[in-house]
């Protein structure tokens, strides 16, 4: 394997990691910025919902802008954008700033979200072997990290620009550093792996990526059910502690992290088919776990194997979705159907939490967990939508070989 390769895998996984610090820094801190700025409750959730809607808006025109510009241009620009935005949510006192700095945020998130995993896609492709999982594993670390700031930053009662700029003073120059090292893939060097179908049109018909964008949304509705639902659930269904409602979501990205981090060597072992099948199954249990528990500790078992089953789909759809596009228009395609199945993580976003809260409101909260219980059954039977062309690949699912991905970014 090429020292670019290497470098370019190791700056992207900063990149991931780098997103996951900052968005949570963002969402664990909604308290906070509400109280700033004296955003009243009826109010919030348009602020919330306008994110992700941005976002949608912004992965479709990197759909566009990826036939003109490479990913990695995009990746390199869009970062520091978020990160900026961050740091004007932390240091804005009018509303009417705060709206533009969570506008700022939601479109730049969609163009980095949408670049970073047409680059791991690529990458993977190009290692011949499941390395997607990965990337995604530093995300949750991120996760993890920034959630960690956060709450040193509630505790110590720190204003919130005085806990987002020294973050973003790290990451910043770091993450345009990094971006020197980011690998795009060069559609010359790999049309023979194609078989021939040369640079692609960049187009990929919806009916191909259908199954796939169900299981991104159903995916993404159980991870907001359990990132908005479970500190309230743990609390007010199964009669926690108020200290103990906060350690549900730590379980879950904590889990979340270990799976992701053993989850590539799942794949090369057995196939991505029988790891998103078995990652659903326990996803679907976690939820029935939860939805029956008698209590809370057996409730903190259920959001254990909540992480351990989700964390594997959401990579695994981006991957299949790359290669199914690549196989079928090459390797211009494949960015396209990225950026596509990336607007239904924010359709799932948007839907999961107000959709668990009217039917726990209209019915009760342990029935409401059997809803994302059910759309997580469905990739079972979408599991098939997984596999490549040829579902094994030579020794233990591996490609016989690698592909040139050409030189890094900063050699355009």
């Amino acid at each position: 394997m090429t020292d670019v390769l290497r470098r370019g895998r190791a700056s992207l996984a900063f990149s991931f990691f780098t997103q996951g610090v900052t968005f949570a820094l963002l969402v664990t801190r909604i308290p906070a910025i509400q109280g700033r700025y004296g955003v009243s409750d009826a109010l919030l959730p348009a602020f919330l919902a306008a994110v992700p809607v941005l976002a949608g808006v912004g992965s479709v025109a990197t759909e566009q802008l990826v036939k003109r510009v490479r990913p990695s241009r995009l990746l390199r620009w869009s970062q520091p954008v978020v990160l900026l935005s961050l740091l004007g949510v932390g240091a804005g006192d009018r509303m009417a700033g705060l709206g533009v700095a969570l506008a700022a945020f939601g479109l730049a998130v969609g163009a980095l979200d949408a670049s970073m995993n047409m680059l791991g896609v690529s990458l993977q492709r190009a290692y011949g072997r499941s390395i997607v999982l990965g990337f995604h594993a530093a995300y949750s670390l991120g996760g993890i990290v920034g959630a960690s700031l956060a709450w040193a930053g509630a505790h110590w009662h720190l204003a919130l620009w005085v806990s987002y700029l020294p973050v973003v003073a790290v990451l910043l120059p770091a993450v345009l550093v990094g971006s020197r090292w980011y690998v795009d893939e060069r559609a010359a060097a790999v049309s023979e792996e194609a078989g021939g179908n040369g640079s692609g049109s960049g187009t990929v018909a919806f009916k191909l990526l259908l199954p796939l964008c169900l299981v991104m949304t159903f995916a993404y509705i159980g991870d907001s059910t359990v990132s908005n639902w479970s500190a309230k659930y743990l609390q007010d269904t199964l009669g926690g502690s108020e200290q103990l409602a906060t350690v549900p979501y730590n379980v879950y990205m904590i889990t979340t992290l270990l799976g992701r981090t053993i989850g590539d060597l799942g794949v090369r072992r057995f196939g991505a088919v029988a790891v998103v099948r078995l990652g659903a199954l326990v996803a679907a249990l976690g939820f029935a776990v939860v939805a029956g528990a008698p209590g809370a500790w057996v409730g903190m078992l259920g959001f254990t194997l909540l992480g351990l089953g989700l964390c594997v789909l959401v990579p695994q759809t981006f991957a299949a979705a790359g290669r199914h596009a690549f196989e079928n228009h090459g390797p211009g395609a494949s960015d396209a159907a990225v950026a596509r199945l990336n607007i239904f993580n924010y359709v799932g976003f948007l839907i999961g939490s107000p959709l668990v809260g009217a039917l726990g409101d209209a019915w009760s909260y342990r029935g409401a967990m059997l809803v994302p219980m059910v759309l997580v059954l469905v990739t079972v039977v979408y599991a098939r939508s997984f596999a490549p062309r040829s579902d094994r690949y030579r020794g233990g699912h591996e490609r016989p070989r690698t592909v040139d991905v050409g030189r890094g970014s900063n050699g355009v």
